[in-house]
Order: structure tokens, then sequence, then C-alpha cells
């Protein structure tokens, strides 16, 4: 079965539909959701069910699509200053930390191939290629299964993994780039005249300018966004998270048509606007992660289409050493050498940061690229990947709510304590939600002998499943919930 204009709503109704229930039934095992999104694409492919998708190049597209608005909508909820105490170790794992994955991962690779009894043979230069495509945790899965964990993370870990997943797809992105150029350069140069200092230059220039611009234009654009936001005044809310969408895709392709990293620029913009003071912020955080969701289900699934497994399965035992030496090895190495200056991070909170190196479908669109660039070996690269990608998934995924507790690192999060469902624009105030103790109505049982903080206001009580519209005169017992609104800067 392939696909026309006919019938493409009605399968990708189909697919997701069938992708969420398969997600729900797997997640009683512990399996993380992406994981069976990307099962599904492969249960409706050529050896599941016969859906023929083989575009790499449409794959590509969609996959960039999702990437950006997974970044942009992860740094619009990235605090800065909850990222401000890990700021430096963060980024170091999104720099340094993927270039040593990179360097480790593509050496063993290399070994492998110049051993005779491995069935894969590649230059040395294809080695880092396919290891830097999967040198990058994967920001979908890292923000999908920490948020939706019920724990907190002592020792600032859960902001840490989420700046660094959330920051290094663009050095691998970067790297892979730089591989690909290198890779098709060699196999053209039948002479073998080609310069290392040419090749040398060459990398360093794309490095430089994808950083410096794509940190440049991602400022640029997120404070002029939040300025514009202030003053446009439009009449229709969802107008406005529809907005930040448009700006989000223009300050992707701008960044790129400069040279510039558009993942770094759209992740960094994202941060910005989403610690300003903006109109309907609740609503737009609220759009944004919808459509996360949407376009995450659609990448994985889309993901799932474009492999045939008959064919990753040829690879299986290649690729399972490969990712056994990545998860065991390369990323622990990676982890502790790049966190050595920080000796204030403990070697268990070290130990699960190298267990969340999680793939996922960021290095299997990367792995897309050396596809399209028509690079030698390129399908084994894809297949490796994706194979790889799956053992992370299971292996890791499925056990990283153990693995702290294990290590002593987790806190049970409180029930959400959203009783009254209330919302209001922050610069309105803040609210804030008490239970009543006996000890709480010690000087009396009504509001005006309750001591509240000047600055705060009883809007509404609860008790049990009634709603009760206070007043001075009603009588407060044990148990009751009240909801408070506070003055900006009142404390609480």
């Amino acid at each position: 079965m392939t696909f026309t204009s006919e019938n493409i709503l009605l399968i990708l109704s189909v697919l997701i539909f069938s992708s969420i229930l398969i997600s729900k039934a797997g997640y009683r095992f512990g399996l993380p959701s992406l994981l069976l999104f990307l099962v599904a694409g492969m249960l409706f492919g050529v050896d599941g069910l016969g859906l023929k998708f083989d575009d790499a190049k449409q794959a590509q597209f969609i996959g960039m699509c999702a990437l950006c608005i997974i970044l942009f909508s992860g740094g619009m909820e990235t605090k800065i200053k909850e990222i401000r105490p890990i700021l430096a170790p963060g980024l170091i794992l999104s720099t340094l930390g993927v270039v040593l994955t990179t360097v480790f991962t593509g050496l063993f690779i290399y070994v492998l191939s110049v051993w005779d009894a491995c069935p894969i043979s590649l230059p040395l230069v294809t080695c880092l290629l396919l290891a830097a495509t999967m040198s990058s945790t994967d920001s979908a899965s890292v923000f999908n299964i920490l948020r939706n964990s019920k724990m907190r993370l002592k020792n600032n870990l859960q902001p840490m993994l989420e700046l660094e997943s959330g920051s290094n797809d663009p050095m691998a992105y970067i790297l892979t780039i730089i591989l690909i150029q290198l890779a098709n350069t060699l196999a053209g140069d039948a002479s073998g005249d080609l310069s290392a200092w040419m090749v040398t230059k060459d990398a360093l220039k794309t490095l430089v300018l994808q950083f410096g611009v794509g940190c440049v234009g991602g400022a640029v654009f997120g404070i002029i966004t939040v300025w514009f936001l202030r003053r446009v005044n439009l009449n229709n809310a969802p107008l406005y998270a529809i907005m930040l969408l448009s700006v989000m895709f223009f300050s992707y392709t701008v960044t790129t048509y400069l040279s510039g990293n558009g993942y770094l620029a759209v992740y960094i913009a994202g941060i910005i606007i989403g610690n300003k003071q903006i109109p309907y912020r609740k609503d737009i955080l609220s759009f944004f992660d919808g459509i996360t969701w949407l376009v995450q289900i659609v990448m994985f699934v889309v993901l799932g289409l474009l492999v045939n497994p008959h064919e990753m399965m040829k690879t299986a035992l290649v690729a399972l050493l490969i990712g056994v030496f990545m998860i065991f090895i390369a990323r622990p190495l990676s982890v502790f050498i790049s966190l050595a200056p920080f000796r204030k991070i403990t070697t268990g909170s070290k130990a699960f940061i190298s267990w969340v190196g999680l793939r996922g479908a960021a290095p299997i669109l990367f792995a897309t690229y050396p596809v399209v660039a028509g690079v030698d070996g390129a399908d084994l690269i894809f297949n490796i990947v994706f194979f790889i990608t799956l053992l992370s998934l299971v292996l890791q995924g499925s056990s990283i709510t153990a693995s702290a507790r294990m290590l002593k690192l987790n806190e049970d999060i409180p029930e959400d304590d959203n009783n009254f469902g209330v919302e209001i624009p922050e610069e309105a105030g803040k609210l804030v939600e008490i239970t009543l103790t006996e000890e709480s109505l010690t000087h009396g049982n009504t509001l005006k002998e309750l001591k509240l903080p000047e600055g705060m206001l009883v809007m509404m009580i609860k008790r049990q499943d009634r709603f009760i519209v206070p007043n001075g005169s009603v009588e407060l017992r044990a148990g009751d919930k009240l909801l408070i609104i506070t003055e900006s800067g009142s404390g609480s």
C-alpha cells in the first residue's frame, strides 16, 4: 500500500489513534510512550501492514519541523533561575560531551570495521559520522520521560539534563554536517591531494558560524518577539500562540540561511520568550504542550515507517555491540571527563547523568542526512542508528525512575494540588493553595480571625467536593482548602 492524496488523511488519523492506544498499553509495562510510537510506525510499515514510505527527504523535513517545535517548547518551559546554578556543567555536557562521545564511539566502530570477523567495513570518517549522528541525547525523549515520571530529582539534576538535551542537538548536527562534507570531499578526491589545512579551516569556519550566528540569531529573535508580543494587542488569545509558531519557524529559517544553527536559535529564543512576561502565557504554553505531543507522535511514527526491520536486523549484532559500548562505556566516560572540574557534583549524580543518555528521534533524524547527501554506507548508518535508538529507549528509558531510586536521587512529587482549576494572568498576581489544620484555627474559625499576611486575599474555599464563596462569617474547618491570590512580591 502506498500513500496517495486520497488516503493520506485516513492513514494518518488511524496511525495517530492506534499509536496512542499502543502507548497506553505499553505504559503499564514501564515502556516509554515515544518508543511505542516508533514501534507503531514499524508495525504499519513495509514489513508490517504494508504501508510503503521510503522518502528520507520528506521524513527529514517532518523531523526538522517537529524538532523545532520540541526545542522551542522545551526552551519556553526552561526556567533561567533553575538552570543558572548548573549552566556551566550543562553546556559542557552539550558540547565537549558530544565531541567525546563521537570520538570514543567512532574509534570503537573503526576498530570493529578493521576486524576481519565484523560484517561492516567503513573508513574512519564514516565511522565518526555514524557516531556523530547519535552523539546527542534526544530532547523529545528526555523532556517526555523526566516530565512525566512522578518524581523530582535531587541536586538540580532535572534542569541539568533538560538543558543538556535541549542544547546538545546543535552540536551533534554541526558534527554531522561537517563529517558529511568531509566524507563526500574525500570520496570525490581521487587524486589524494586534499589539503588537511583546507579541511580543518572549513570545519572551523562551519563550527564558528553555526554556533555564533545561532546564538546571536536566537537572542535577537527572542528579544524582538517579546517586545512585539507586549505591544501587538491581539483580540484573540490563541492568535498569540500561532504567531509564536510562525516566529519560531522564521527564526529557524533565517538563521539557517545565514549559515547559523537554526535548532540552537530556536532553543535560545524559546528560553528568552519563556522567561519574560508575555500576554496569555498559560494559554500559549498549553497550546505548545498539545502541539508538541502531536509532532512527537507524527515524527516517531514517520521515522518508524521509514525503517525496514528485515534490513535493520542484518546489522543487529554489530549495532548491539556499538550500542552497548556507547551506553556503558562511551557515554559514562564522556560524562565523567566533562564534569571532572565540577567536584560538587557527586559520583552518583554523574552515574545517573550517564544513564540518561537517551537516544530517540533526533539521532534517527540526523541519520537521514547522510542518506539524503548520498554518503557511501548511509543506509548502513541509518539502520544501525535506528537499532541503537530502540535499544536505548528500551534499556535506559524504561529504567530511569528505578535507577534514580537506586542511587537515592529521587524525591516523590505530591499529587497535583491544583484543586480549583483556576488560572490568572501572571501580572495579576500569584495563586496559592493552602490546607487548614487545627493549629491554623487556634485564633478563630472565620476568615476575619484567620491571620493572613498583608497582600493576600481568599478567593474560594473547597470543602471535600463543595466550593464555597468566602465571606467574613463563613465557618472554617480543618481540612478546608483555601485558594488565595497574592500580590506580586508578597510573601507566602
